[in-house]
C-alpha cells in the first residue's frame, strides 16, 4: 500500500475493520460533518479532529507509508485495531470529501516521524542479517532441530493414535450417543489434540462437535466428516509411504505448515479478494491473488489477535508488482510475499473464467491431491446470479448448467451486490467452488469496470 498513488474504495477501507460493529460505526463517522481539521500529505498520511462525547475531539491520523499495511494512532480509548475513528477518517478520505493537501499538524507529525524511524532502524537491522539468526542457530546446530522435529512428530503421531480409538469407540457405540454426549466430548477431545502439538487435528475435532443435532440428515454428515479425519489420522501415521505432494499436504492439515520454501515468483499480482474469519483466539485474513504473468493463483494468509484486524491488507482489484514463495503442499497455493516492488496500482486485466461445469471438475481434480480440500479459488466466466427455490445460483449465461451458491454466500449482503451488478446480465466471477457449493467474492461488470467485492 506504500505510496500507492490512488484512493482506496469505501471497500478496501472496510476490509481493515476488526469486525461488522466497527465497520457500522465507521461508515457513519465517514463523513465531513463529524471531522476538523482534517489533511492528507500526499497519500502518504491523513489525519483529522473527530467531535466525541467530550469537550476535546479525537486525534486521529493514519500512515499509509508501511509496506505491511496502514498503521493508525488516535487518542480515543478504544481497544479496537482500527478505532471506528480511523475507519471514519479513512472513509472520508477514500470517498471524495475535502481533505486538503497540507502539513501535518505537531500532534500528528511527531508520531508520523518517530514511527518512521522506528520502521527505519528495523528494516536496516533486518538487511544487516538481523532476521537469520533463528536459522543460523538451527544451521549451527541441525541435530537439536532433527530431535526436536522427531519429539513433535511422535506427540502428533500418539495424538492420532488416541483419536483413532476414540473414533472406533463412537462407531461401535453408535452415532446417535454422540448427540447424547454433547459437545464435552469433542472439547476434551480437542484439548488432548492440543497438547499433542496437534491444532489441526484439534480444528477437524471441534468441527466435529458441532454436528450432531445440527437439522436433517446430521448422522450421515458426521459419519462422512469422521471418515476424513480417520483419512488425515492413517495418513500421518504411514506418511513415510506416501508421495513426496501427499505427505507435505498431510503434515499441513495437521498442522505442521513449514516455511514457504518454493522458488520466488515475481510477477504481476492482481488483487483478486481479501476476506475475514475469526474464532474465539484469532482473526485470520485470506487474500487471493492472480499473477498476471504466470497465471497462478496465490494465497496470502495473514493473522490477528480478535478485535483486531490483520496488519497485511491489499486492495482488491489493483495489481501488485511482487515476489511470491509458495509454502510446500500437493496443489502449493499457499503463498508467503516475499518483497514488493512497487506500489499496487490500477490494472484492466481480469483472470480467465471457465464455466460452471469445468469448475466442479476442478474442484474433484483438486480432491486427487488433498482429499480434505474444502473448495478452490476458481473464476467462472459470464454468469448470472438467478433464484433456486429458496436459494440462489449461479447459472452459465449460455444455459448449460449451474453452481448453487452455499448457503452462507445465500445469506450475506454481497449476494444483493451481486444481483444489482448483474441486472440480469452475464458477471464474471471470482469465488471458492467446493462440496457445498459456490461463495462469491469478486465479481466484474461485462465490459469495462472496477472489481466490485462481494466480502
Amino acid at each position: 500500500m506504500t505510496q500507492q498513488g490512488v484512493r482506496w474504495t469505501a471497500d478496501q477501507v472496510l476490509a481493515l475493520a476488526p469486525d461488522d460493529a466497527s465497520r457500522t460505526a465507521g461508515r457513519k463517522l465517514g463523513s465531513a460533518g463529524s471531522w476538523s481539521g482534517t489533511g492528507s500529505a500526499r497519500e502518504e498520511a491523513v489525519w483529522g479532529l473527530c467531535k466525541g462525547s467530550g469537550a476535546t475531539p479525537y486525534r486521529t491520523v493514519v500512515d499509509l507509508t508501511d509496506p505491511s499495511g496502514p498503521a493508525y494512532r488516535c487518542s480515543c480509548p478504544s481497544r479496537k485495531f482500527p478505532c471506528k475513528h480511523a475507519l471514519g477518517l479513512l472513509l472520508l478520505w477514500s470517498g471524495g470529501e475535502p481533505v486538503p493537501r497540507a502539513e501535518p499538524p505537531e500532534w500528528a507529525g511527531q508520531w508520523l516521524t518517530e514511527r518512521r524511524e522506528r520502521l527505519g532502524r528495523k528494516t536496516e537491522k533486518g538487511a544487516k542479517g538481523e532476521k537469520t539468526e533463528g536459522l543460523e542457530a538451527d544451521a549451527a546446530d541441525p541435530e537439536a532441530a532433527r530431535r526436536r522435529a522427531e519429539r513433535r512428530a511422535e506427540r502428533i503421531g500418539a495424538g492420532a493414535t488416541e483419536l483413532e480409538q476414540r473414533l472406533a469407540d463412537l462407531l461401535r457405540s453408535g452415532l446417535a450417543s454422540a448427540e447424547r454426549s454433547g459437545y464435552g466430548l469433542w472439547d476434551e477431545t480437542a484439548a488432548r489434540m492440543v497438547d499433542a502439538q496437534a491444532p489441526g487435528l484439534a480444528a477437524r475435532v471441534r468441527e466435529l462437535g458441532a454436528i450432531p443435532g445440527s437439522g436433517p440428515g446430521w448422522p450421515a454428515r458426521l459419519l462422512e466428516e469422521c471418515a476424513l479425519l480417520h483419512l488425515l489420522d492413517r495418513g500421518w501415521l504411514r506418511r513415510a509411504e506416501l508421495p513426496d505432494g501427499l505427505a507435505a499436504t498431510v503434515r499441513s492439515r495437521v498442522g505442521l505448515t513449514g516455511t514457504a520454501d518454493g522458488p520466488p515468483v515475481r510477477d504481476n499480482w492482481l488483487v483478486l479478494a481479501q476476506y475475514d474469519t475469526a474464532d474465539a483466539k484469532l482473526t485470520t485474513r485470506r487474500i487471493w491473488l492472480y499473477g498476471t504473468g504466470s497465471g497462478r493463483t496465490a494465497l496470502l494468509l495473514s493473522y490477528g489477535p480478535v478485535g483486531r484486524a490483520p496488519e497485511l491488507a491489499l486492495p482488491v482489484g489493483l495489481a501488485l508488482d511482487a515476489e511470491l514463495s509458495a509454502y510446500p503442499d500437493a496443489g502449493r497455493q499457499r503463498a508467503a510475499l516475499v518483497e514488493r516492488h512497487a506500489p499496487p496500482e490500477p490494472t484492466p486485466v481480469r483472470p480467465p473464467g471457465v464455466t460452471t461445469v469445468e469448475a466442479a471438475a476442478r474442484y474433484g481434480d483438486a480432491l486427487r491431491d488433498d482429499p480434505w480440500l474444502e473448495s478452490v479459488p476458481v473464476t467462472l466466466d459470464a454468469v448470472v446470479p438467478t433464484p433456486d427455490g429458496d436459494s440462489w445460483q449461479l447459472a452459465d449465461a449460455d444455459g448449460g448448467a449451474a453452481l448453487p451458491l452455499t448457503s452462507s454466500a445465500a445469506s450475506r449482503p454481497g449476494l444483493w451486490r451481486l444481483v444489482a451488478l448483474s441486472g440480469g446480465a452475464p458477471v464474471k466471477v471470482f469465488g471458492e467452488c467446493g462440496h457445498r457449493g459456490f461463495t462469491p467474492l469478486t465479481a466484474w461488470p461485462t465490459g469495462a469496470g472496477e472489481a466490485v467485492p462481494l466480502c
